[in-house]
């Protein structure tokens, strides 16, 4: 009996050596568990931190940033001389030209569009149109959205980004002089870049483009007499600012 009990004795203790051993191990795991959770848990924390004062802040940045309505200005241009728009033109040796638009021509798209002139001067185009302002030294909204404010009745003033900064500079200020007497500076207007158009300056209006090859001093006039002649003149009327 005392060779049966002692050996029941063993194995009890053997049995109950395995348990504690197991049961440590499963403690140990849980600790590893629960503290790579922490980690994971600290770096998701410090993720969210650094999103919200990295990228979170850029990109308030970048909204906030958005077209200037009333930039400065800061470089003369020549007063008005000429008013009339063929006159105006033909002085500063660029074309006019008008397009007749089509059935689809107001289609809202999302897609690319291939226009038929360049600036366009109307399509399908993007569903939001880009805001009223001036987009120098930013990248351009995309161009379909840069033709859905000539159906509200904008003109987009359009340069090569290859012109001189004082030259950009000037249509800045050409763009903050009003209209016409108490409008707005600015109105339903789109000063923006454009590198793949045939001109240095162009301006658009729904269905008309003024295009001139070369800058020079009598350019302003003939911008100045298209805005007056084909603002307003889309076919819906959107209260400005856009």
């Amino acid at each position: 009996m005392s060779s049966r009990q002692q050996e029941k004795e063993r194995r009890r203790q053997e049995r109950l050596a395995r348990e504690q051993a197991a049961a440590a191990a499963a403690r140990r795991r849980r600790l590893i568990g629960y503290a790579s959770g922490g980690v994971l848990a600290m770096a998701i924390v410090v993720a969210v931190v650094v999103a919200a004062a990295g990228g979170g802040g850029s990109s308030k940045q970048a909204s906030a940033k958005g077209p200037k309505l009333n930039p400065a200005a800061t470089v003369a241009i020549p007063p008005q001389k000429t008013k009339n728009l063929n006159a105006a033109a033909a002085a500063a040796g660029c074309t006019l030209r008008t397009f007749i638009p089509g059935p689809n021509d107001r289609d809202h798209v999302t897609g690319r569009v291939t226009y038929k002139q360049d600036p366009p001067v109307f399509g399908p185009h993007y569903p939001i149109p880009a805001h009223d302002g001036d987009y120098v030294g930013q990248t351009p909204p995309r161009t379909e959205q840069l033709v859905h404010p000539l159906e509200h009745g904008r003109v987009d003033i359009w340069y090569r980004p290859s012109l001189p900064a004082r030259q950009v500079s000037q249509l800045e200020t050409l763009y903050t002089e009003p209209i016409v007497s108490g409008a707005a500076k600015g109105y339903k207007q789109l000063l923006v870049s454009r590198a793949s158009m045939p001109f240095a300056v162009a301006a658009t209006a729904w269905g008309q483009q003024l295009g001139c090859p070369t800058f020079n001093d009598k350019v302003f006039d003939a911008i100045r007499a298209f805005r007056l002649a084909f603002v307003d003149h889309g076919p819906e009327q959107i209260p400005f600012p856009e």
